[in-house]
């Protein structure tokens, strides 16, 4: 039996308390300096996945903007690094692993922050539920490519067998995230190590023969396809753009650490900005070879073939790195998706703890396993939350999942904008203390949050047709919309629950709602 805190840990500790008591924040009993920058940075890495996000945006990108696609992926980094900088000057001031969720309620109240939780954990669930499916498929194709195999790749066909084994990647992985960073860190070393590797090698072979003239359809590299204003139209541009944030999606798993890193002011969001860098250096590199050996053509492995689009690296594997060096590729999109669905679970369970520390959310869920220093309830049942969703989903129609990720792109936008926009509020005061602080402090934020923002409000009119995502529709709106919008209303209904369960935290007598008072020296 899993050994729980008979108590929960709403107390400070003793070393942290007079820290605690200024920032207006609790102690939540995890294991505190058990991972560094450089492990702090493989798990934000970790969590954005680049190799599974690659094979499956990078033809869906092509569809939207062509040519344009390098400059999609440049053009989705600059609100995410604008936002990153938000959560670097919050997480300095107020290192608390329920980041987003704690800094909104600081800044805007309890409501607006609850809110924020909801939508950083709801997001979470969904992708979780993703990244258990695609390393599910390449677990089949992986078995089919080495065995040689027909009927164990074609497993992946099999509902039943499908669901089982994702079912049991899930298990996997919540009994890894529940025995701590420590556990965590090694895992990811390798994964990471071996996915970021291979994406390399790939790349490069790629560019080669492009170059040398061995690949059909390929095309000289042109510094036009880092020019994100040569889309066609807005609404591609916007479409494409949409498609380069989920890429970028996950960081924030380093600022959720927070409080299990060494240095939890200034690591955290060192290595947030370092994982950035990383993730934007690997997806362009990786687009521009694409782009360069496999065109955008219709036909073969040109980008714009559906066959090719929907799977990138499974078709271009065995041209690309041959039969042999190519399952090496099938190896490392299994590794991305295993990798990010490990450390995913790092942010909605500390999410998930600090609300219920804060009283956002039940007490149950306060409690810390003593022996590894981890929210166990939490993570347990985000584990047991993502096998239930998308077996239902599975079970009901795989177009309703297919729609449920496409909405993502609303909860993405809007937690991330939210905290931007907290960051901007929660330092106005010290906006004419220095050029560094008005631009780091308010002036990013505010320009990343506004960009998210008007990603956000353009979604919502893009989802609302019929032809947005699957095509399906409900009474004559498009099923993404309603998703969306309905996930999205499902958190206000929960909140009115929790208001009468927990009146305190909603009266803002729990979690105070105090301005920047806390500077800290640089």
């Amino acid at each position: 039996m899993v050994q729980l805190d008979s108590k929960p840990t709403t107390g400070r500790s003793a070393a942290a308390g007079g820290a605690d008591a200024a920032k207006g924040v609790r102690s939540k009993g995890l294991n505190s300096n058990s991972v560094g920058l450089l492990g702090n940075s493989v798990i934000g890495v970790s969590t954005v996945a680049p190799v599974y996000c690659l094979t499956t945006t990078l033809g869906t990108t092509v569809a939207a903007v062509g040519l344009q696609m390098p400059a999609l992926f440049l053009a989705g980094f600059l609100p995410m690094m604008l936002v990153a900088f938000a959560y670097r000057e919050l997480n300095k001031a107020v290192p608390d692993s329920g980041t987003s969720f704690t800094w909104t309620v600081k800044a805007f109240g309890p409501k607006v922050g609850w809110m924020c939780g909801w939508g950083l954990v709801v997001a979470t669930i969904i992708v979780l539920s993703n990244l258990a499916g695609v390393a599910t498929e390449y677990f089949y194709i992986l078995l089919g490519e080495i065995t040689g195999s027909d009927w164990l790749a074609g497993l992946n066909d099999n509902k039943a067998a499908h669901v089982l084994t994702c079912l049991a990647l899930i298990a996997v992985a919540t009994a890894i995230s529940y025995r701590g960073m420590t556990a965590t860190k090694g895992v990811q070393y390798a994964l990471v190590g071996l996915q970021l590797t291979v994406l390399a090698v790939f790349a490069v072979m790629a560019i080669s023969k492009a170059v040398a003239g061995d690949a059909p359809g390929s095309l000289d590299f042109s510094w036009s396809w880092l020019d994100p204003f040569q889309a066609s139209s807005w609404s591609s541009f916007i479409a494409g753009l949409s498609l380069s944030l989920f890429m970028y999606w996950g960081w924030d798993a380093c600022l959720s650490a927070n409080e299990e890193t060494g240095g939890s002011e200034k690591t955290p969001g060192r290595a947030a900005l370092l994982a950035m860098v990383v993730l934007v250096g690997s997806y362009l590199f990786t687009a521009v070879a694409v782009q360069m050996y496999a065109g955008v053509g219709e036909t073969g492995t040109g980008l714009g073939n559906p066959e090719t689009s929907s799977n990138v690296f499974q078709a271009l594997a065995g041209p690309v790195m041959g039969p042999t060096l190519g399952v090496l590729l099938f190896v490392a999109v299994l590794a991305s998706a295993a990798a990010s669905l490990q450390t995913t679970f790092i942010p909605v369970s500390r999410t998930v703890l600090a609300m219920s520390v804060y009283e956002a959310l039940p007490p149950s869920f306060t409690e810390v396993n003593r022996k590894y220093g981890t929210p166990g309830r939490a993570i347990v049942t985000a584990g047991v939350g993502t096998g239930a969703f998308y077996t239902v989903m599975t079970l009901i129609s795989e177009n309703v999942l297919t729609d449920t990720i496409a909405a993502l792109t609303l909860m993405i936008c809007f937690y991330y904008s939210l905290t931007a926009f907290a960051c901007a509020w929660y330092f106005r005061k010290d906006f004419t203390r220095s050029v560094r602080d008005a631009v780091l402090k308010v002036v990013f934020p505010v320009t990343g949050g506004l960009i998210l923002t008007g990603i956000f409000l353009q979604s919502l009119k893009d989802m609302y047709s019929t032809d947005y995502g699957s095509g399906s529709s409900v009474f004559g709106v498009g099923s993404v919309f309603v998703i969306g919008v309905g996930v999205l209303t499902v958190g206000l209904l929960v909140m009115l629950v929790m208001t009468k369960r927990s009146p305190a935290f909603f009266r803002g007598e729990v979690l105070t709602k105090e301005t920047p008072a806390l500077v800290l020296p640089e």
